[in-house]
């Protein structure tokens, strides 16, 4: 017997968190609506830090950090869960308490200095690969390091770095066998802000501001290697394979909250004295965000499992992310001409969630590498049309 029921536990997560969006997150829509206007940040971080420590009060408190470490170490599907809820609201939140999976590789000195420390929220990092000729394919990399006595020196450029305007150290990926390449000549370093690295904002059409960061012969202890030397690709995919689940979970709130809108719209906007949703073309754009939106939930549910099961992620992670993340576009697409005119104003959040949920289909894989690992694993035989259930 399949059993798509989800467990008592499961159902109170859910309801927790939906609670406290409904009841934290969205009073705040107007007024980062308002702020982001004015090009100010949508919420200050002492409001994040509040609402974080106001979580942490009923248990949420690092979803996937170990219990060791005071998380609460969710399983994928309860973490993709969260993560719809959370997609309900465009308020920028997270929940407090995580760190980058990959810094669990620390020693014990840079779990003092650097994995503890993230996790009080007291440190902020950035995760650093992207490269300006190095996008979707991360194996095209030129950021080196070199060895120098006891110390390694970085030189290259990284870019897009989500977080990197904010963070104190930064994990940096870089070349240090040119020969070797990603087959064991990257390394990944911990290397903290004033050591010399400097940032520089890039202003997006949404509201995530990326950085640039700049490495001119930045110097780093030998003891700031982050796992061991020529791990450094393996360590990224890892960084990269946990959250493709995730960035398709949050679309599914938001196409929820975007077609109750659409809903609320149809049934209340007239014209030539009816409701619009009276016509076949409302109705249908209606019924297929529906049907959509449906089937990109039970993709990343089935992703989140596979996780769980300890099966590799990334074939059915790269079906999640690809589906999921079309599907709010569409949706959002939809939504925006259901309102008209003032679906385009920045008098509805509408516009805003449709310039935000461009960008799923591009960080952390792009549709185009989603499709090439999707088409690959079928060709080379990894995997076989309708594998799932065998």
């Amino acid at each position: 017997m399949v059993d798509f029921s989800l467990s008592e536990e499961q159902r109170a997560i859910r309801e927790t968190t939906r609670e406290f969006v409904r009841k934290e997150l969205m009073p705040l829509e107007n007024d980062v609506l308002r702020r982001e206007r004015e090009g100010l940040p949508g919420v200050e971080p002492d409001v994040i830090r509040e609402l974080r420590l106001k979580a942490k009060s009923f248990g949420f408190w690092g979803l996937s950090t170990p219990e060791e470490y005071g998380g609460m170490d969710l399983s994928a599907v309860d973490q993709a869960l969260i993560t719809s809820e959370l997609g309900r609201t465009f308020v920028p939140f997270s929940f407090g308490g995580e760190a980058d999976n990959i810094l669990y590789e620390s020693n014990e000195d840079q779990r003092e200095e650097y994995l503890l420390p993230t996790i009080s929220g007291d440190r902020k990092s950035c995760f650093a690969i992207t490269e300006p000729g190095a996008g979707s394919d991360t194996r095209a990399i030129r950021t080196t390091a070199r060895q120098d006595g006891d110390e390694w020196v970085i030189r290259g450029e990284k870019t897009f770095i989500t977080g990197g305007n904010e963070a104190d150290f930064a994990i940096v990926i870089a070349v240090t066998d040119a020969e070797k390449g990603s087959k064991g000549g990257f390394t990944a370093f911990l290397v903290d802000r004033d050591r010399g690295w400097t940032s520089d904002p890039i202003v997006t059409m949404g509201q995530a501001i990326p950085a640039t960061l700049n490495f001119d012969d930045v110097r780093v202890p030998q003891d700031h290697v982050l796992g061991e030397i020529g791990q450094g690709y393996e360590l990224a995919m890892r960084w990269i394979m946990k959250g493709r689940f995730i960035i398709p979970a949050r679309g599914i709130g938001a196409c929820e909250r975007l077609l109750q809108l659409a809903i609320e719209q149809a049934t209340t906007r007239q014209t030539f004295g009816n409701p619009i949703g009276d016509n076949q073309a409302i109705q249908w754009m209606i019924a297929d965000s529906e049907v959509e939106l449906e089937a990109a939930r039970w993709l990343v549910l089935y992703a989140a499992w596979s996780v769980d099961q300890g099966r590799p992620p990334q074939h059915d992670s790269a079906i999640a992310k690809l589906y999921g993340t079309n599907t709010v576009n569409r949706v959002a697409d939809r939504v925006l001409q259901i309102h008209g005119g003032m679906g385009y104003t920045k008098e509805l959040p509408i516009e805003r969630w449709f310039r935000e949920v461009r960008l799923w289909r591009i960080f952390e894989g792009t549709d185009e590498m989603q499709r090439l690992i999707i088409s690959r694993d079928l060709l080379r035989g990894y995997r076989k049309p309708g594998a799932h259930f065998n």
